[in-house]
């Protein structure tokens, strides 16, 4: 099975001309470890003086239990760059961080972890700055594309995109996630919630992925949960800042019939969802078939993030919706997404948003074999692919 080539590498590799620290987060099996690890042997291909330190390995986090000083000494001392894998597991890696950078030796660090509040503990403190921090998220479609080619989308709309999966047989690809799942509950989340609270935290987990595409609101869960609203609210938050779970607000100009306080959530992955559904049939033998699709459409958006854009969605309270409001520079692309359509029928919630909103620049609708482009009132309608949706910032500005 040959390597996938992820897309961010190139990125990163830039990386190497920029002092900052470089800290890859995401949640696990995504990718970060290997990344980490190939540009460390790019490092040593460069014959720059390189040192790797998996914290997860006894021995890598004896060698820095030290005091801040001799860490700083030990990781500066005749070395070029370093890569530290886990590294919220290093005592004050913020502030030995902010030493080394501080120093002026020049030493290039990249980090990397799974998502966990320690992180986001550890990056707030001194490091405002100093550092540069990338997403990791499971593999595309495209990315996916490198190995499962002519057969795709179905693996990947059952299995999802954990590049880990990619060269097992079937019956491994479950047990791994299976295991994916089950760890991330008993490592990640067992140190950071209450131990009474396990149990209601993956009956949590259980209905997000059973209303993935859904409105949600934190209240509702508590009654069905048995918590209060307030746990469910700590619980949704720690999904988020472990990128397990991401929250889609509801998109509103004020407009008194639309919905203003509304969310859906979607899961980081689609093998993970159907994890917990226990659900690996083909979309077209599963009532959930179209939510699996606008799933994928929206881990392809997500991906395309920058500090310019946000994803929202839009809907009225009577019942007109479309999935997507992908927000740039504050302009507004909705995004529909249908298991079927044809090239002349535009769906009726986007054209209710058309309507609404007559100066939109472009609206989509995303499916799976029509392409074409037609006018509603001012604004160009056009019919993509799903499996193109990777494409979306070229179509903004074609």
């Amino acid at each position: 099975m040959k390597e996938i080539q992820r897309e961010i590498y190139p990125a990163l590799l830039e990386e190497f001309r920029r002092p900052e620290i470089t800290i890859l987060v995401g949640a696990r099996q995504v990718g970060k470890t290997f990344l980490l690890r190939k540009l460390y042997r790019h490092a040593m291909s460069l014959k720059l003086r390189a040192r790797f330190f998996d914290l997860e390995q006894p021995e890598n986090l004896m060698l820095l239990n030290r005091d801040e000083p001799e860490i700083v000494r030990l990781l500066t001392e005749e070395l070029d760059a370093i890569f530290i894998d886990e590294f919220y597991y290093l005592k004050n890696a913020s502030h030995i961080f902010k030493a080394i950078f501080d120093s002026g030796k020049k030493v290039k660090i990249f980090a990397s972890g799974s998502s966990a509040l320690e992180i986001h503990r550890h990056m707030r403190e001194s490091l405002a700055g100093r550092k540069r921090v990338y997403h990791i998220f499971p593999c595309g479609y495209a990315e996916m594309m490198q190995v499962w080619g002519k057969d795709m989308p179905g693996p990947y709309l059952r299995f999802g995109g954990l590049p880990g999966l990619a060269s097992l047989a079937e019956t491994d690809r479950l047990q791994l996630l299976a295991d994916i799942v089950q760890s991330y509950v008993l490592k990640d989340i067992k140190s950071l919630i209450r131990e009474e609270n396990i149990r209601a935290f993956n009956h949590l987990l259980y209905l997000l992925a059973q209303s993935q595409g859904s409105i949600v609101s934190a209240a509702g869960l508590a009654r069905e949960i048995g918590l209060t609203q307030k746990t469910i609210e700590n619980h949704l938050s720690i999904l988020s800042q472990t990128q397990v779970a991401f929250t889609v607000p509801s998109f509103s100009s004020n407009l008194g019939n639309e919905l203003k306080k509304s969310r859906k959530t979607y899961l980081f992955d689609i093998g993970v969802r159907n994890t917990l559904l226990k659900d690996f049939r083909a979309t077209t033998e599963r009532p959930d078939g179209g939510v699996v699709l606008e799933t994928l459409v929206f881990l392809e958006l997500n991906r395309l993030l920058d500090p310019l854009c946000e994803i929202r969605f839009w809907r009225t309270k009577d019942g007109k919706e479309v999935d997507f409001v992908f927000i740039r520079n504050r302009e507004p692309f909705p995004v529909e997404v249908k298991s079927a359509e044809k090239a002349d029928d535009i769906p009726s919630g986007l054209r209710s948003f058309l309507h609404r909103y007559p100066r939109t620049p472009r609206a989509f609708v995303m499916n799976p074999a029509v392409e074409a482009e037609i006018l509603c009132g001012k604004t160009r309608v056009f019919f993509r692919k799903i499996e193109d949706t990777g494409c979306f910032p070229q179509w903004l500005d074609d």
